[in-house]
């Protein structure tokens, strides 16, 4: 047998420093101040004082004086002699490169870098801030700044900052990259009781960025939801990394200013000049769980309703008001932004006629009219919490001459609870309302001074679940063999087109590329005359369209250069006289290089499908209505490659042509499953080929003809290249790392059984389910370590957190056996997980019972270990109990020191990668 389980002690000495690599700042043991000062006004007197009030040792570095506010200094940091964790540098921008030194020298782990006077001040101070950084990766100090305003840590008293206001206690970890709107917070947090498990000024970003910071956070106990006010991304796949495997657990909620759009960029494709920087941005954060606000007030709004309330499960709204225009107000906040109002029905009215007046409004939003009391709202709210149709209920109240904010909120909260939909409240006024406000705060139900940001958060929490729920459901299979020969060939010929000097492929070329990852174009032939227009146009039957053969970056349309609808051989003869004076007349230093001649099309939809390269996040995809007009049209979606099925359909629903893809004024709806087969084609072709910097499929023609074969088909395509000065490793990549399709291997059992070894893929859950059937009581408890439950093991939420994995962090394979029929199987998963920023991994391995003792736990151990070598893993862990002796002999055979841990009752078993020889890749 060959399972083993994840490293889940605590203790192991191995493993705990890796862990929290940033506690030296965020849970110092002991901190040194350079710049302390005793002046009053100077920033070096205000840290001191903080740093002071927080109960640890403190040691002052300032060479100029020998006493500080009383405490005796040192002349530099090598100079205490004590163990130190965490600096604060507060001194001229000249000295911190040098000052990061001997902190790097002095066993520092940490710094925060209060100094200013660097990549803002121009070209002087980045090149200072390059040395600040050099300093720092050569002396393993980790660094925030610089240009903060510093760390808090309410919980635990720190405060490394010189902001004026305190920050209170509390759940909310708030990462801003503006240290003026933190003071600002601060300041406004103190009147409106929010506490902060952190408060980071994040300063330049210049070591420590966004991703350390959220999956620092996302372990944090004392952190209910990380909020970051972001003005530029940094690490791009970092921070998706990072977002992506904290959000599920915990909110992240974003407010990045920027929104307005510039002028339009002039590009050579339709698609580079649709895509905007900021779109690009929604569609990362949306990629992974996100949550993008647009008002500082909204970014702890939304922390507060989704640390209190559910997430919806649905866009619907039921709104109960006492007077009509609170309603109208949240009825139109929540039609704008995406949500619905959850429709009434014919029970529900019923039921709501026999409790209201009769002048009631019949409709949602339900005005309850400005009389009604207590009674009568409690009686709304029970009927309104019991609609199956809706998705969560809004309650507004005026305060007007028969009202009760008291006792109504009172019963809003008696019917509130244990509802499992999310209860928001706005309680309208001024002193007359405060006793019913407190009383909902203090049922966990948010309130709001004004009914239309209520309903804006509520779609928000909708975006949020939405977007979530689209990560994790699992996708349909793309049929992917692991012959790779046309797509290989593909990749050479660009390759040759880019060394040739060409900025873009030809017709013949592109169409090669597409047909490789499965993609339909359009029958073409050439004519350099017109007996071969008319030969080609006969071939191919008539109507018939011609195009100029012009160079890709160059739009047809835009020169007159195609023809349309040509229903004879005269039509074809016209047609190429007038090309051949388009020619001359705008491309006149060019020769005639000929038509191209294809069927004329028209049963279909008109579509843009393309990718362009965007500077924070790389490559990027877009979908929406295409044709001549698409830049008018402006009915676009943006999203990042690869693709899944579920994330195609979302990136589908997003434009308004979705709607008539479904079937519009009789005609019947296209092949939606084919078109979204067609864009995670298309988002591999963007991921494998970096070389490519724009396409440009339009139109790309959904056919609604029943039968049509193909049904989707591209008219027109340009693939446009990267510059052969640009080096390969300089090629974009993508900010969500692609399917690692270079680590499938072929393998044999030794009874000759052939065997597909692959990274695991979200379309493996089915067989996933299929593989824990295969597995015995016994295999299951040496793998956990404890009995676990069929149901348990299967249920959607774990087998999607096995299989949806990023493929930086973890790298699962599993062993995959096709029958004669076609049916696949998984017969063994191994599975390693790399350690937060370190280059050390986790290993666990499990095999199904009818193949253990074929060798398959040993050989995917081994290519485990060669993928770490090229991963850059420097060390593989594992944990096995002393019973699993057909496991240790295989860490054994491999190379693993093991360590028996008597107190723990488990084995742990230690491969350094450095020292271990070259796996010998030896078949099984």
């Amino acid at each position: 047998m060959a399972h083993s389980s994840p490293v889940t002690d605590p203790a192991h000495d191995i493993l705990r420093a890796q862990r929290r690599a940033l506690d030296a700042i965020f849970n110092p043991r002991s901190i040194a101040l350079i710049g302390a000062s005793e002046e009053p006004g100077k920033v070096g007197r205000t840290l001191l004082e903080h740093l002071l009030a927080s109960g640890r040792p403190v040691y002052a570095v300032n060479p100029y004086t020998p006493r500080v506010l009383g405490h005796a200094t040192y002349p530099r940091i090598g100079a205490i002699g004590q163990p130190v964790d965490l600096a604060v540098i507060a001194t001229p921008a000249a000295t911190v490169p040098q000052i990061v030194a001997e902190c790097g020298a002095a066993g520092v782990g940490g710094a925060v870098i209060i100094s200013a006077g660097f990549r803002e001040v121009g070209p002087a101070g980045a090149a200072l801030e390059q040395e600040v950084l050099q300093a720092a990766r050569q002396s393993g100090v980790r660094l925030i700044g610089p240009n903060s305003l510093g760390v808090i840590r309410p919980p635990t008293g720190l405060n490394a900052s010189f902001a004026r206001a305190a920050a209170r206690s509390g759940s909310v970890a708030f990462l801003s990259q503006s240290g003026a709107l933190g003071a600002a917070v601060l300041d406004w947090s103190q009147n409106e009781n929010v506490g902060f498990s952190a408060f980071v000024s994040v300063g330049s970003l210049l070591d420590i960025g966004w991703g350390d910071l959220i999956d620092y956070f996302g372990d944090d106990p004392h952190t209910g939801s990380i909020l970051l006010y972001m003005e530029s991304v940094g690490d791009a796949r970092a921070l998706l990394s990072a977002a992506r495997a904290v959000a599920l657990a915990k909110p992240i909620i974003v407010l990045k200013p920027g929104r307005t759009p510039g002028a339009l960029r002039a590009a050579a494709s339709h698609t580079g000049a649709l895509v905007g920087p900021d779109e690009v941005i929604d569609a990362a954060l949306r990629r992974t769980g996100v949550l993008r606000v647009e008002r500082i007030g909204e970014l702890f709004a939304m922390a507060e309703v989704l640390a209190k309330q559910p997430r919806p499960r649905g866009p619907r709204l039921t709104i109960v008001t006492n007077a009509g225009g609170p309603g109208v107000m949240a009825a139109d906040a929540l039609l704008q932004h995406g949500g619905e109002l959850a429709p009434l029905s014919a029970a529900t009215l019923e039921r709501l006629n026999a409790v209201l007046p009769a002048p009631w409004s019949h409709a949602n939003p339900i005005d309850v009219l400005g009389d009604a009391r207590a009674e009568r709202y409690a009686r709304v709210f029970e009927i309104a919490l019991a609609d199956p149709d809706s998705d969560g209920l809004l309650a507004i109240l005026t305060p007007q001459d028969m009202t009760e904010p008291q006792a109504t909120a009172e019963a809003l909260a008696a019917q509130a609870r244990g509802a499992k939909r999310p209860v928001l409240a706005s309680w309208m006024g001024g002193p007359s309302i405060a006793a019913g406000e407190a009383i909902l705060n203090q049922a966990n139900i948010p309130t709001f001074p004004y009914p239309d940001m209520a309903a804006r958060l509520f779609t928000y929490m909708w975006h949020s679940t939405r977007a979530l729920r689209a990560l994790y459901e699992t996708p349909m299979a793309v049929d992917d063999p692991a012959d790779r020969a046309e797509r290989d060939a593909a990749a050479r010929l660009i390759a040759a087109a880019r060394q040739a000097g060409r900025a873009a492929l030809d017709e013949a070329e592109t169409r090669q590329v597409l047909a490789a990852y499965g993609i339909a174009s359009v029958a073409t032939r050439s004519a350099a005359d017109e007996a071969a227009a008319v030969a080609a146009a006969t071939e191919l039957g008539y109507p018939v369209v011609l195009k100029l053969r012009v160079p890709a970056e160059l739009h047809k349309t835009e020169l007159d250069a195609v023809r349309l609808n040509l229903p004879d051989a005269a039509a074809v003869r016209r047609a190429m006289g007038e090309l051949r004076a388009v020619a001359a007349a705008r491309l006149p230093d060019r020769p005639f290089a000929g038509v191209l001649v294809q069927p004329m099309l028209n049963d279909g939809y008109e579509l843009l499908l393309g990718s362009t390269v965007d500077e924070q996040f790389g490559p990027v995809l877009l979908f929406g209505a295409g044709g001549t007009l698409v830049e008018l049209l402006d009915d676009r979606a943006v999203g990042l490659p690869p693709l899944t099925t579920t994330l195609a359909r979302r990136l589908i629903e997003r434009t308004r042509i979705a709607a008539a893809l479904r079937g519009v004024r009789g005609r019947p709806p296209i092949e939606l499953a084919r078109l979204e087969e067609l864009l995670v084609r298309f988002s591999q072709l963007v991921a494998e080929q970096p070389a490519l910097r724009e396409i440009d499929l339009n139109p790309l023609l959904a056919r609604w003809t029943p039968g049509a074969d193909p049904p989707l088909v591209v008219l027109d395509a340009r693939l446009l290249l990267h510059p052969p000065t640009l080096p390969d490793e300089q090629l974009p990549r993508p900010a969500i790392r692609p399917y690692p399709r270079q680590y499938i291997t072929q393998l044999q059992l030794r009874d000759g059984t052939p065997v597909t070894v692959r990274p695991i893929r979200p379309e493996d859950e089915p067989l996933l389910v299929q593989f824990h059937h295969t597995l015995s009581e016994r295999s299951v408890f040496l793998r956990y370590f404890a009995p676990m439950a069929l149901d348990t093991r299967i249920a959607h939420e774990r087998l999607t957190r096995m299989c949806f994995i990023d493929y930086d962090r973890e790298m699962a394979l599993v062993a995959e056996l096709t029958a004669p029929d076609g049916a696949r199987r998984i017969i063994a998963v191994a599975r390693m997980i790399r350690l937060r920023g370190q280059p050390v991994a986790e290993y666990a391995g499990l095999v199904s019972d009818q193949y253990q003792g074929h060798g398959l736990g040993t050989a995917m151990l081994e290519l485990l270990i060669r993928i770490a070598r090229a991963e850059g893993i420097r060390r593989i862990v594992a944990q096995v109990l002393p019973e699993n002796r057909p496991m240790q002999r295989v860490f054994q055979k491999l190379g693993f020191r093991l360590k028996h841990d008597w107190s723990e009752g488990v084995v742990h078993a230690t491969l350094d990668l450095d020292d271990a020889q070259q796996s010998s890749g030896a078949p099984l």
